[in-house]
């Protein structure tokens, strides 16, 4: 193989190369090598299958007449499955958030490269898209139901069986038929690149350059921008990932005519295909090949599951589905590959039992409800029936009732212990509910003392405080 890439190269510079070094796979059954003269460099790449070869080879020339930002092809050797490309380099967009990440967040200069990628993305999607000839997609020319179901079972299969997550196979294939009708509502007669993700963007100079989209086929704009977005490992903060898809989409929208809300409605479950083809590959290679550096992935996988589950919901019934994602969330072992560590978020309520105890329905299921209706209750008194748990008075009056330190005291030791535990386990949600009869004082008081307290104790642990009553929910 590497005596028929120099002679490629040979050919095509008329140099001979003096250096053949092997570089990084992709995955896949491809291999590449960086071949260097004295003034040329090249980077040449062996692939088994010829229609996967030419797709890679016809989308690139393609894309390079579109002025799109894509390797050129120099040479290639049908015959040997080989063929030489422009070098990129070493960079991509995976090493410069990983290098440049800081405990504050990421700094500009990576966003920046994002805010571009994104942009560039529709180019892709729309522009090249309308001209590109999809007879060369493989292994199918569009990412229509078929393709779903495969991907849906490569999950079954390869991640929830090797896993050893439980699941009724008649009512999960069942909902895999509901979920695939509700994507296929999309539309989908645009350049799907398949595997849009950050280790697939190279920079050169610090301009980002696309490689890797010989799985491309006909399909909906939303797949790339979640691959992208919810790309496992790269863990970009929630906040950002809200505003890139702000950036896309206005990106978008000066190429073709796209509605919005149907775009975005459509838009989670998209995100939850393109996860679940994702963790189908981590159980393949991790679990099945035993390459243990793709369970490192799991952990950010679960983390985007949680987030789905309490963030959006989706327009179908598959209540399967939905209790597989639940138990994937609950798993402690899954989300202990690596070295995964999230930041965990209390999120701390107070409630009025007239309304109801809440539910942890968008979490994992965990916490505590304490009960504050044996407390001494300011709200019987006039001069703080029209007050809140959070007015200094309220405040003042509770501070120096003893029943209500012993109390909290009692509260503390037992939510420091969970909070102990989750962070070990890498949990990344914890619900912390406190009730009272008019949901106004005492579970008000107590919820932002929880609060105080847990800031003053933690580091690296978020919250979230909301009060039920007070906001009329």
């Amino acid at each position: 193989m590497n005596d028929a890439l120099l002679r490629l190269f040979e050919k095509h510079f008329r140099e001979r190369a003096e250096r053949i070094s092997p570089l990084h796979g992709d995955g896949s059954g491809r291999s590449y090598y960086r071949l260097s003269s004295r003034s040329k460099t090249s980077v040449g790449a062996f692939g088994p299958d010829r229609k996967e070869n030419a797709a890679f080879l016809g989308f690139s020339r393609h894309f390079r007449k579109h002025d799109l930002p894509v390797p050129e092809i120099y040479a290639q050797d049908d015959e040997a499955g080989m063929y030489l490309e422009e070098d990129l380099g070493d960079v991509n967009l995976f090493k410069l958030l990983t290098d440049k990440r800081t405990p504050n967040g990421l700094p500009d200069s990576v966003l920046d490269v994002y805010r571009r990628v994104v942009r560039v993305l529709p180019e892709f999607q729309i522009r090249a898209g309308r001209t590109i000839d999809y007879s060369l997609c493989y292994p199918r020319g569009a990412f229509d139901k078929q393709s779903m179901l495969w991907d849906l079972n490569y999950f079954k299969y390869y991640f929830l069986r090797l896993a050893k997550i439980p699941f009724s196979e008649q009512a999960l294939e069942d909902d895999f038929h509901r979920f695939a009708d509700l994507l296929l509502k999309a539309p989908r007669d645009f350049f799907l690149y398949r595997d849009f993700q950050s280790r697939n963007v190279m920079l050169r100079n610090g301009d980002p350059f696309f490689i890797d989209y010989q799985g491309g086929r006909k399909g909906a704009l939303q797949y790339d921008i979640a691959s992208l977005l919810f790309d496992a490992k790269a863990d970009l903060p929630f906040e950002v990932r809200n505003e890139l898809l702000a950036r896309y989409l206005e990106a978008a929208c000066k190429l073709a005519p796209l509605n919005r809300d149907e775009f975005l409605a459509l838009y989670p479950g998209y995100v939850y295909i393109r996860i679940m083809q994702a963790m189908g590959a981590y159980g393949l290679r991790g679990f099945y090949e035993q390459k243990t550096h793709f369970l490192q992935s799991i952990p950010y996988a679960i983390r985007n599951l949680e987030h789905l589950l309490r963030t959006t919901e989706l327009p179908v019934d598959v209540p399967e589905l939905m209790a597989v994602f639940r138990r994937l969330v609950a798993s402690p072992a899954l989300r202990q590959f690596g070295e995964a560590s999230h930041t965990l978020t209390v999120r701390i309520q107070s409630f009025s039992y007239k309304g109801g105890i809440p539910t942890d329905e968008k979490g994992h299921g965990g916490g505590f409800v304490f009960d504050c209706r044996a407390l001494p209750n300011p709200g019987r008194q006039e001069r703080f029936a029209s007050l809140t748990g959070k007015d200094p008075a309220v405040v003042s009056f509770l501070d120096s009732e003893p029943d209500v330190d012993r109390f909290l005291k009692s509260v503390f030791s037992l939510v420091d212990a969970a909070v102990e535990n989750y962070k070990s386990r890498n949990f990344t949600d914890l619900l912390v509910a406190f009730g009272c009869t008019g949901g106004r004082h005492r579970s008000v008081y107590c919820a932002e003392r929880l609060a105080e307290h847990l800031r003053a104790t933690y580091q690296g642990v978020a919250m979230e405080v909301c009060h039920r009553t007070l906001n009329g929910s």
